[in-house]
């Protein structure tokens, strides 16, 4: 027994109320478990109960044992002041407490413990894995939804953090999270750095001349620094040497890694795009909010590095030719990681719904990814269709499976039910 679990078991009464009576000898009847209470004080408030023939107002405390109320010290806290009921599993200690005292360790059905073990015990891919199946489409549509809400606004505080740093200024902000979405998890500090040590207002001013935003991208990415044969990196080099000094450009310090990556991810490559998606469209964010369609953001993103990219993953060293095009599952990546972010983050920022609305039918319109947990999931049997049910699904496995948080769970709920 753990105390959560007894607090799933009076949450939603999972024991047998029939001639339910206190360790004094006194008769039960709960009317109302209470709220759970996620802060300070005891485990759940606003609870109704009748005890004899007297119905009682207040809070409900819980412990395993009914000597850890005095091991707490909650007879010295005033928040523990309204308790009218101690609930435990075990009564190894008479307290001589002003409240009485239920025991609940046999009036719950073992099926449910032994479930519930099970759950525990299971070291697999996920706790229920051989009993997920079960849940019904309902259940698993609802909390699916439910958790994608949660990882949108998990990663939301990143978009709200930035917003601190740069004066509330979205645009802004989404060439950050953009340009940290390029770098992929190897290089994504330094393609943050990157951005946050060139403005988008800069970047503006150079719009129209792809050699100048490459120059300075590659320039702060400390990728101009060698003595070049060819001309094109010289050219970069001269516009970077030249801007650097106007704009007053800071060292980036922050390392970019080629290693055990494929070419087509190299920074090199992705900074060549980042450059053609700001050469071709400037003020992304405010596009994106008055776009309808996924098929809309596609066509934005849909760029490729200019020419001397086709025959090169890095400076000075010439290779056969091939189209160095954003791909269709890159553009997914970031209609997953920055596009819906920033939407979602944008909604609840500003309190409008239908931003949120709009991120959450976008990633039902974009394809599912593909990854170790995804992967996990289909073994058990559910189905994932879009980038909806896979970033729920991920959220499922990291914050609540790998921790075994299944009575935090609509799933885990559901099967200890059942």
């Amino acid at each position: 027994m753990t105390e959560r679990l007894l607090q799933f078991i009076w949450q939603f009464q999972y024991f047998n109320k029939n001639e339910l009576v206190t360790a004094e000898g006194e008769t039960v009847q709960v009317i109302t478990a209470g709220n759970n209470n996620s802060n300070q004080g005891p485990d759940f408030t606003d609870a109704k109960i009748k005890i004899g023939n007297t119905l009682w107002a207040g809070s409900i405390e819980l412990h395993i044992n009914s000597s850890h109320w005095k091991n707490h010290k909650h007879s010295s806290d005033k928040n523990y002041n309204n308790v009218v009921l101690h609930v435990v599993w075990q009564h190894d200690v008479d307290l001589k407490l002003p409240f009485q005292t239920l025991i609940l360790q046999d009036k719950v059905p073992k099926v449910l413990l032994e479930k519930y073990e099970t759950l525990m015990n299971n070291s697999g891919f996920i706790p229920c894995e051989k009993s997920i199946g079960l849940t019904n489409r309902l259940t698993l549509t609802a909390w699916k939804e439910r958790l994608l809400v949660e990882r949108l606004l998990q990663k939301a505080t990143i978009v709200f953090d930035y917003l601190q740093q740069n004066n509330n200024h979205w645009e802004e902000t989404f060439w950050w999270m953009l340009a940290k979405n390029f770098g992929i998890k190897v290089n994504s500090t330094a393609f943050e750095k990157i951005a946050q040590s060139i403005s988008i207002n800069v970047l503006a001013k150079h719009k129209n001349q792809i050699h100048q935003i490459e120059g300075l991208l590659f320039g702060q990415a400390g990728l101009l620094n060698e003595d070049f044969k060819e001309d094109y990196p010289q050219l970069l080099k001269r516009e970077y040497n030249l801007y650097k000094a106007k704009y007053n450009l800071k060292k980036v310090e922050a390392p970019l890694y080629f290693l055990r990556m494929r070419p087509a991810n190299f920074p090199t490559v992705r900074l060549a795009q980042l450059a053609m998606l700001v050469h071709e469209s400037l003020h992304l964010f405010s596009k994106i909010k008055e776009s309808k369609t996924v098929s809309e953001i596609k066509q934005l993103l849909n760029i490729t590095a200019n020419d001397y990219w086709h025959y090169h993953y890095l400076f000075d060293e010439p290779t056969a030719f091939k189209k160095k095009n954003l791909g269709q599952q890159m553009i997914d990546n970031i209609l997953i990681n920055t596009v819906a972010v920033m939407l979602f983050a944008y909604g609840e920022y500003h309190k409008e719904n239908h931003y949120k609305d709009k991120a959450l039918q976008w990633l039902d319109a974009v394809a599912a990814e593909k990854n170790s947990i995804t992967n996990g999931f289909k073994q058990t049997g559910i189905t994932i269709k879009s980038a909806f049910d896979s970033q729920a699904l991920i959220q499922l496995k990291n914050k609540y499976c790998n921790h075994k948080k299944c009575l935090d769970c609509a799933i885990g709920n559901k099967l200890l039910k059942q």
